[in-house]
């Protein structure tokens, strides 16, 4: 049983060494790709109103919830040492550097990163991929840069907007239902928000929007054959993705609090 174990414990430790190593070559290619660019436009203003523009309202949605639940919670608390007028504050800080870039990535990576992965995934399997080899076109040009392009320009966008309805639904919460005197309360806010936090939550969005689309892509490109292949790329694409944005969002917080602050 223990050889059982530790057999499968390096077959594990194989399969991740081979992945990273896999993610890694693909983002070489891409860079050398993207600094050449031999991408294709066309495919990328395509990519970024289905990313950007469709995604709009499942990361409002989530933002607006977010910044509603969070005001109250924290009012509740704050009410106890009669700090009321500081919940916005709080709301802010939190939806600018960490809940704001954070679940608009998880969003993303939920609906874009599992499309990247079944749209390249079902080429694959019905060797489309291979086709554009046989025309001389690199498939890293024509399918892979433009989504990672797309991703990283429509995931800031998407957390601003996610920050912005966040706050204004924390306000209104706050004020009209909690009874928090709005004036003190934006005062705070303004006051406690700096230029930092929202720099924070759009660098990690960009970095997360690179996540997302390299590993849906990798996984796309690498999957297996078959329907199960696809299925099991797709289910990978979004777990993988999700947490690695949620580790990465760790040492992130703490090498931009160190650069920035």
């Amino acid at each position: 049983m223990a050889t059982g174990i530790v057999e499968r414990t390096k077959e594990i430790i194989g399969e991740s060494l081979r992945g990273l190593g896999g993610i890694a070559l693909m983002t070489l290619e891409s860079i050398r790709s993207l600094l050449h660019k031999n991408f294709v436009w066309r495919e990328l203003i395509n990519h970024i109103y289905f990313i950007g523009v469709k995604s709009q309202s499942v990361v409002l949605i989530t933002g607006a919830f977010t910044g509603m639940v969070l005001c109250a919670q924290t009012f509740f608390q704050f009410h106890k040492v009669k700090m009321d007028t500081a919940t916005l504050a709080v709301v802010s800080v939190s939806m600018c550097a960490e809940l704001g870039p954070v679940l608009s990535g998880l969003m993303v990576a939920g609906r874009v990163g599992a499309a990247m992965a079944a749209e390249l995934g079902t080429m694959r399997v019905t060797e489309q991929i291979d086709a554009l080899r046989t025309l001389a076109t690199h498939p890293i040009d024509y399918l892979v840069v433009p989504r990672i392009i797309a991703t990283t320009v429509a995931l800031p966008l998407l957390t601003a907007e996610a920050i912005a309805f966040g706050i204004l639904a924390g306000f209104v919460v706050g004020v009209y239902l909690m009874g928090i005197d709005p004036a003190y309360s934006w005062h705070n806010m303004a006051k406690y928000t700096s230029t930092v936090d929202v720099l924070t939550g759009i660098i990690k969005a960009f970095i997360f929007g690179a996540v997302v689309s390299l590993i849906g892509c990798y996984k796309g490109m690498n999957c297996s054959q078959g329907a199960q292949g696809v299925g099991k790329a797709t289910t990978e694409a979004v777990v993988f993705a999700s947490i690695t944005i949620l580790i990465s969002n760790f040492f992130l917080t703490l090498v931009l609090n160190k650069l920035l602050a």
